[in-house]
């Protein structure tokens, strides 16, 4: 607490205004030197008179300007201090204005201005003890207040620096962190998009399907007709099922239970899904070739959710008669493939182009799930020219989960 306290004093001295600061710096400095005017002294102390307080005031004076010009600062309370010597007034008991000018360039100064002040300081120092009293103890006395301020103030500017690059280094990296949240909500954007695509698209075209079916044969053949509807509610319900899951995903607390969430769709059930088209009246076949591994869950969505999107694409584009939906299981890669006999046309063109007008959205969806798992995706005209074809091809990544049912 007092740490952070201290941090945020030295901020807001740092973003102060100079000249308010400086003149801080200055009154105080005036008050050090003016107790030796006011206390009581011995007759052997020199007389405290108005001309002599006005030349110690005159070594003050210049501190005003000791963050805009620490070297003229340094060299005007020099100048004046060399005018205060013939005077012979009250002594200081410390050098106050021209340790705050060394520690101000040792701090502040450029690198020209530091070695200046090295250079020309020494000697000055040596000429006032020379003046003075010109023995050792005053000799040695002053060279090091002289070293250790300078020193002070090397290690005040270094202080400075490392602190600037730290607030540079934490700004940098909060601005990268927020370039990575604006990502990763980006991606999560697309995500909820794709699935709820997916989702409204397949139920929708149930619904469309069955509900244009209804009526042609609500007198004709009444069974068929609650097949129909029957098919309709339960697209429908489904639709909501998974809208509730993708909401209750969204809206979840971190550090929530997962217990009694809806599942994510997997490999089992693309059974359900076929055998959900079939109610359409459409001849889907499912084929499963090769011997079935244990997936990742997102890997097993992924084949479920790009099924599920060309089925959907069958329905409202292709006027197919039959589909085949084929899992190829191979050496380090499946392939997912699914074909209908209807007009290729009707269906589009390869992964992002036009589908029947749709502008191509299931099928950009189903290459950005390929992509995500380091597959492919591709599609166009079925064998001989005739329907259309989609098909995903992933690397296989053996999950540690139960290995699924064919």
């Amino acid at each position: 607490m007092a740490v952070a306290s201290s941090a945020a004093l030295l901020r807001r001295v740092r973003t102060a205004n100079p000249w308010v600061v400086d003149a801080i710096v200055a009154g105080i400095v005036q008050l050090a030197v003016t107790i030796p005017f006011v206390v009581p002294r011995g007759d052997d102390v020199p007389p405290a008179t108005w001309p002599t307080y006005a030349a110690t005031s005159l070594q003050v004076l210049p501190l005003l300007w000791r963050t805009r010009a620490p070297l003229l600062s340094l060299v005007g309370i020099t100048v004046a201090g060399i005018g205060y010597l013939p005077l012979h007034g009250p002594g200081q008991p410390m050098p106050y204005s021209p340790l705050v000018a060394i520690f101000t360039v040792a701090a502040q100064g450029g690198l020209r201005q530091r070695r200046a002040t090295l250079v020309c300081g020494l000697p000055v120092v040596a000429l006032a003890v020379a003046v003075r009293t010109n023995t050792a103890r005053e000799y040695l006395f002053s060279f090091f207040l002289f070293g250790m301020v300078y020193a002070l103030g090397v290690l005040a500017r270094t202080r400075q620096a490392y602190t600037e690059a730290v607030e540079a280094r934490a700004a940098e990296l909060e601005r990268a962190r927020q370039t990575e949240i604006e990502r990763a909500a980006e991606r999560e954007r697309a995500r909820i998009a794709r699935e709820m695509h997916d989702v409204l698209s397949h139920a929708v075209s149930l619904m469309i399907v069955q509900a244009e079916a209804g009526p042609l044969v609500v007198r004709s053949d009444p069974e068929r007709a609650e097949a129909a509807f029957d098919a309709i509610a339960g697209a429908g319900r489904d639709a909501m099922v998974q809208l509730r899951r993708m909401l209750g995903v969204l809206k979840e607390e971190p550090g929530r239970s997962a217990e009694g969430r809806v599942p994510q769709p997997s490999l089992d059930g693309i059974e359900d899904l076929v055998r959900e088209v079939r109610r359409t009246g459409l001849d889907v076949a499912l084929c499963v070739e090769g011997t079935p591994v244990a997936l990742p869950a997102d890997v097993q969505v992924t084949v479920y959710r790009v099924v599920q999107e060309a089925l959907t694409n069958v329905l409202k584009h292709a006027e197919a008669q039959s589909v085949s939906v084929r899992l190829e299981w191979a050496a380090g890669r499946l392939v997912v493939g699914v074909e209908n006999d209807g007009t290729a046309r009707a269906v589009g063109g390869p992964v992002g182009g036009s589908v029947g007008g749709s502008g191509g959205r299931g099928l950009i969806g189903i290459r950005e799930r390929a992509a995500a798992h380091g597959g492919t995706a591709s599609s166009g005209p079925g064998r001989g020219g005739r329907g259309f074809r989609v098909a995903v091809e992933l690397p296989l990544v053996v999950s540690s989960v139960p290995e699924v049912r064919s």
